[in-house]
């Protein structure tokens, strides 16, 4: 069984990360957003990156090959939150349903058939769901929080898994929420697959089960000769599979966001 390398944000460049600095332009610096570049908090509205994850994230797009975002958030909130980055770092939201290029908003056609379905879970979320459970309306899809109502986790859990039998909806359980999404078009793996289908190296950075078809994809990838790195951003929530997958653990944003910096820097040099 492999031991992760563990981050220490005071020595640098971790080891696991040095194969990126190989080729930067044949490389690719992939990541989640809640709880790999903003802290997890009670009010998914009020999440926020930490203040130098736009400017990182701007470094390390100028010098590598694909440099992106790919979250269960939606991709305008990605827009809003990272604009500092600047316009090579590309944004995927809704686990790559949807995405921005030229300005312009684009969805997975895959995705529209199942939008009604979406919509009427929403409605019956917001008649039915007990005080203090958590509802956020992405469009292409339907999360439950309870972080800030622990007792409404087993009625949402129960919400979502009658749903999904009902509709055909895909149920991804997450840390300390569910969500309801359309089971056809693409996921973390499959975009990180696209995306770093050609790279000499690729790196994804993820602290959820969500996050764990990315690690697939890298493993797809590592099989056909791309140099890979799992970096787990992790916590007493987070999965264990997740770690235990992981090449380098971050304990955190923070953590995770000095191991990029550090990057950028051995690249920029």
């Amino acid at each position: 069984m492999k031991v992760p390398e563990v981050i220490d944000e005071r020595s640098g460049l971790p080891d696991a990360l040095l194969v990126l600095t190989e080729d930067p332009p044949r490389g690719a610096v992939l990541c989640d957003f809640d709880g790999t570049l903003a802290p997890i908090v009670p009010d998914p509205e009020a999440a926020a990156p930490v203040p130098e994850a736009p400017a990182v994230l701007g470094a390390l797009a100028a010098r590598f090959g694909v440099v992106a975002v790919v979250s269960g958030r939606p991709a305008p909130f990605l827009a809003r939150h990272l604009s500092g980055a600047g316009p090579r770092l590309l944004l995927y939201g809704g686990y790559g349903a949807e995405w921005l290029a030229d300005g312009a908003l684009h969805r997975s056609p895959a995705v529209e058939p199942w939008i009604p379905a979406v919509a009427e879970a929403v409605a019956a979320a917001r008649r039915e769901a007990p005080a203090g459970l958590g509802i956020e309306d992405k469009g292409f899809g339907l999360t439950l929080h309870w972080r800030r109502n622990v007792e409404t986790g087993p009625w949402a859990l129960d919400f979502a898994r009658g749903w999904a039998e009902r509709t055909g909806l895909a149920l991804q359980p997450g840390r300390r929420v569910v969500e309801l999404r359309p089971p056809a078009g693409p996921d973390k793996g499959t975009v990180v697959e696209e995306l770093a289908g050609s790279s000499h190296a690729a790196l994804f950075a993820g602290d959820d089960a969500g996050d764990l078809a990315a690690f697939d994809a890298l493993d797809r990838l590592a099989a056909r000769g791309t140099s890979t790195v799992r970096m787990a951003v992790a916590d007493e929530e987070s999965p264990p599979d997740l770690v235990a997958r992981a090449d380098v653990v971050a304990h955190g944003p923070h953590e995770a966001l000095a191991a990029l910096a550090a990057l950028a820097r051995a690249v920029s040099a």
